[in-house]
């Protein structure tokens, strides 16, 4: 099956799979002025890839348009000879640049993706294959590209696609109720009173054993005082002794 590739040179070489396909002689550039007859995986696409496009796919192949998601604006769309221009539905990318992002898939991530939902699988675990990365594209997304692959038509893609979006939006609503119901918890319970008051209790214990000890260090000091205050006055009074003493003998010197 032929792949095709308009490239408008908006990714660096080294990291666009597009381009590595091309080296490995999978894909051929498509020039502006080149048609298309197969799909074309577009932003101007007014229905999804279904399987409904799945022998389209296997006659003429898949063509993707190898631009970057910023520069948009600066493509030619209307320039480009293209019948069938189809949309991708909801997938996640895993490419290393815009690993999961929503709808941000790469070259070789499309192509895979297009050939899954229209019944070729095979043909895009090959293409993957060639990418360090690429199974984990098929890893991830795999419930839904299997649920995709059930469908009969883009109508039925795109509410498999809408459905799924809506039970993300629940699982994410979900959980962030119960994040602010377990804060909400915390907040008033019980037992954080109770916590409360023990702290407040420790604290004052503590402080009283602080003033205790205070208390008992002046006791102390006090005393060291009192003992010195004794010994100055015993000092006194022995130094006191010794010069009656003295006066004594000298009375008696005199007298004899």
């Amino acid at each position: 099956m032929p792949l095709g590739m308009w490239d408008f040179e908006h990714c660096d070489p080294k990291k666009c799979s597009g381009k590595k396909l091309v080296r490995f002689g999978i894909v051929n550039e498509l020039k502006v002025s080149t048609r298309f007859r197969g799909i074309v995986l577009s932003p101007e696409g007014k229905k999804a890839v279904s399987p409904a496009d799945r022998e389209i796919v296997q006659e003429y192949g898949i063509a993707v348009i190898d631009c970057s998601w910023s520069k948009l604006d600066n493509v030619p769309f209307s320039k480009l000879k293209t019948g069938n221009d189809r949309l991708l539905p909801y997938l996640v990318a895993t490419n290393p640049v815009n690993y999961g992002r929503p709808w941000k898939l790469n070259c070789v991530e499309a192509y895979a993706a297009c050939f899954y939902i229209t019944g070729f699988k095979e043909y895009a675990q090959e293409l993957l294959s060639k990418f360090k990365w690429g199974h984990s594209f098929l890893t991830l997304n795999g419930e839904l590209l299997s649920k995709y692959v059930q469908c009969e038509d883009s109508t039925e893609v795109v509410k498999v696609q809408n459905d799924w979006l809506k039970d993300l939006q629940a699982e994410y609503t979900q959980a962030r109720e119960k994040d602010n119901e377990d804060v909400d918890l915390l907040a008033r319970n019980p037992n954080h009173e109770f916590w409360d008051q023990e702290e407040e209790d420790d604290e004052e214990e503590e402080d009283d054993e602080e003033e205790e000890d205070d208390e008992e260090e002046e006791d102390e000091e006090e005393e060291e005082d009192d003992d010195d205050e004794k010994d100055e006055d015993e000092d006194k009074d022995e130094d006191e002794d010794e010069d009656e003493e003295d006066d004594d003998d000298d009375e008696n010197t005199n007298n004899n």
